[in-house]
């Protein structure tokens, strides 16, 4: 299937902007660059019930974090996702998911939690799991202050975020993190090193460069690092047996396309269910293009729902 051709254009147009590639850039630019084009594509003006900015004790200092509750929520305690943004680990904060956190509120009808974790390369590996858990943990101890159902919490997040969901819903498992009921994995990182299919085919020209992919993981991983580390390639986890349900987004023309299904397949192999929602004509994390493709908040209600109801299920 060819590339859907709105996206082909959007593509080409940010290909005549003139300027550095984003692995060319300082993490300072490229933030403020990343920043930029969601304020372009992203979702504007999209109404909530109520947000909330809080803080949790972490590792580092506070981690900031911001609760979405949605419109005409209930005073009962509600399920809850607790999201990770994307970004490679060194772009990316609450502002400018703040749009899709809206959405996945609304749509769902659940309070979202955005965690806002340390960026590298000021901040490395491993601190922004260790702040995730730090997150979830203060999360569930402070739930009914935070009107959430504390048997009903989900993670969720997109690309880095994804790799962080997956990597807490295995140290769920583990105990070494609170109990996690669903994993929404949304264009996941699954692993550091690693050819694949897609990671070729597709590393230039669709949005999420192979170079782009290499400078995340530079300025993230420390050099004597062990690559193999399944809090840096959940993919090598051996025994996925005993994990939350996941529903698990891919884009057919995304560098990590094929990692992600790898997961999913490996998921399904040890039990779990698992729903793959792969769109074959679009790319990595085309759910930031709202103003671009319809198809993007199709995506964003498809997920919200999967959440849903797997959270009404329990």
């Amino acid at each position: 299937m060819p590339l859907d051709p709105l996206v082909k254009t959007f593509l080409d147009q940010l290909a005549a902007v003139p300027g550095p590639e984003m692995w060319e850039m300082t993490p300072t630019d490229a933030r403020m660059a990343f920043a930029a084009m969601m304020q372009l594509v992203g979702p504007k003006d999209v109404p909530i019930g109520k947000t909330e900015n809080l803080v949790a004790p972490g590792p580092g200092g506070d981690i900031p974090m911001r609760v979405y509750t949605p419109v005409a929520a209930g005073s009962e305690p509600q399920p809850a996702l607790v999201y990770f943004h994307g970004g490679g680990f060194v772009i990316g904060n609450l502002e400018t998911h703040d749009g899709l956190c809206r959405m996945f509120a609304n749509e769902g009808g659940f309070r979202v939690i955005a965690v806002d974790y340390r960026l590298s390369p000021e901040h490395q590996f491993p601190a922004a799991i260790d702040d995730a858990v730090a997150a979830l943990t203060w999360i569930e101890a402070n739930a009914a202050a935070l009107g959430v159902d504390p048997n009903r919490i989900a993670v969720g997040g997109d690309s880095a975020g994804g790799m962080i969901s997956a990597v807490l819903a295995q140290k769920s498992k583990e105990k070494a993190a609170p109990n996690v009921a669903f994993q929404l994995l949304l264009f996941p990182a699954t692993q550091i090193e690693g050819e694949t299919h897609s990671r070729r085919e597709f590393a230039e020209g669709y949005f999420l460069e192979g170079k782009t992919i290499e400078w995340f993981f530079e300025n993230y991983v420390p050099a004597d690092t062990d690559k193999s580390d399944p809090r840096l390639a959940p993919l090598m986890t051996s025994d996925l047996t005993g994990l939350p349900p996941a529903y698990v987004m891919l884009g057919g023309f995304d560098p990590l396309h094929d990692e992600g299904l790898d997961y999913a397949e490996k998921l399904k192999a040890a039990g779990v269910s698992v729903t793959v929602a792969d769109y074959p004509d679009l790319v990595h994390c085309f759910i930031y293009l709202q103003a671009v493709i319809p198809q993007a908040r199709e995506a964003v209600t498809a997920a919200a729902v999967a959440v849903r109801d797997a959270l009404a299920a329990i």
